[in-house]
């Protein structure tokens, strides 16, 4: 599983190279420097080819879900090599989707394949065996990429196993342990964001109960209007001329708004960085919420897959550095930089229905000290709680 992450991650840095002649980092999280027209093309023909890729894909298949694979649908190997590699290349030509799934889903393929042959070779493996195995490298695929253990061992624990026993929390763990050592080979150990001070005061409180409930109300809708486009996906020869057209649109705001292009990181970083936070400051973070919230929806609707853990963090930062600039000049010991990282945790945790996860997503990413952990704590949980009470009103509409 690691080493399937960091063979993703090598990918990444290729297509990024090759394309926009830039390799991301957290000093440089998106191609600013890449002349315009450059950034346009990159996504014009990135599109193109992935809508190619998908198309000759899912002429007889539709990709098998980790959920799926948990439930006994096999994940063949070479078609879902294919799609998780679509995936890396459509995101590293500036592509507004997150590149978390592609990791999860190869870890999840070589353990369903692992599995079967083993049972074919007299192993003795139960069926929740296959769902433990499955479910963890699943999470350590992404450990291995955003070098998180915990947030690997979370992201199995929480949202795919979803039963915590001593057995599947050492599982778990081993495994997104191994492959975060695996994956830092090539990434290191370094923050993932840049977040300035990490020393937060209890004066930060009484701001992450309202970045729970505006944060957990965002993330709810968000969540919605993502399951939506996901029923609603562009298949076969409609997937042929929409998903092009997602990745033109998409350049074409990247010509002035870099910060649209790829999963995320560079809005959130903007939004960490900014300071003072001026009026054209915070236009442009508000412009930037509607431009990569659309544009990760229309990808998703045009027929691409990807996942949303790291564009919720960047529209999480920017609704959160947004009502932080309101609070942060009435409260000392607060910065903006921590009100955009207890904003993105909160999307987060709504947006993923995973408050354990969104926590340690974000400690992990930022590599903050213990003084962050309460007022995360707070903000996912309430994020969490508003998220439900949303989903439960839908429900009864």
């Amino acid at each position: 599983m690691g080493s399937s992450s960091l063979l993703l991650g090598l990918l990444l840095d290729h297509v990024e190279y090759l394309f926009l002649g830039f390799i991301e980092n957290n000093q440089v999280p998106v191609a600013i420097h890449t002349p315009p027209v450059q950034r346009f093309l990159a996504l014009v023909l990135g599109g193109i080819i992935s809508a190619l890729s998908w198309y000759w894909l899912q002429r007889n298949w539709r990709p098998v879900g980790i959920n799926a694979a948990m439930q006994g649908t096999r994940m063949p190997v070479g078609r879902t090599i294919g799609h998780v590699v679509t995936q890396i290349f459509y995101v590293s030509t500036g592509g507004s989707i997150g590149r978390e799934l592609a990791p999860r889903q190869a870890g999840a393929m070589i353990a369903d394949n692992l599995s079967r042959w083993s049972q074919q070779h007299g192993w003795q493996i139960t069926p929740e065996d296959r769902r433990l195995l499955i479910a963890a490298a699943a999470g350590a695929g992404f450990a291995g990429v955003y070098i998180s253990p915990l947030t690997g061992t979370m992201f199995c624990l929480e949202l795919l196993y979803k039963k915590i026993t001593p057995r599947s929390v050492a599982v778990s763990v081993t495994m997104s342990a191994i492959a975060t050592m695996v994956g830092a080979l090539t990434k290191g150990f370094v923050p993932y964001y840049l977040t300035g001070n990490h020393h937060y005061a209890l004066t930060i409180i009484p701001l992450a109960i309202i970045l729970g409930v505006v944060n957990g109300a965002l993330g709810a809708g968000f969540k919605a209007i993502i399951n939506r486009a996901s029923q609603h996906r562009a298949y076969g020869r409609q997937l042929l001329w929409q998903f092009p057209l997602v990745a033109a649109l998409t350049g074409l705001i990247a010509t002035f708004f870099p910060a649209v292009c790829g999963n995320g990181r560079g809005l959130a970083q903007l939004a960490m960085n900014t300071h003072p936070a001026t009026l054209l400051a915070i236009s442009w973070l508000g412009f930037g919420f509607l431009a990569k919230a659309s544009a990760t929806l229309l990808t998703i609707k045009g027929g691409g897959y990807g996942g949303t853990l790291t564009p919720s963090i960047a529209l999480g930062a920017c609704s959160g550095l947004m009502i932080g600039a309101l609070y942060v000049p009435l409260v000392s010991g607060v910065t903006l930089s921590q009100t955009a990282v207890l904003g993105a945790a909160g999307l987060l945790a709504a947006s993923q229905s995973a408050p354990l996860m969104a926590l340690f997503m974000i400690y992990e990413v930022c590599h903050m000290n213990h003084t962050a952990l309460l007022p995360l704590a707070l903000v996912v949980a309430i994020a969490t709680w508003t998220a439900q009470q949303f989903q439960k009103a839908d429900c009864k509409i």
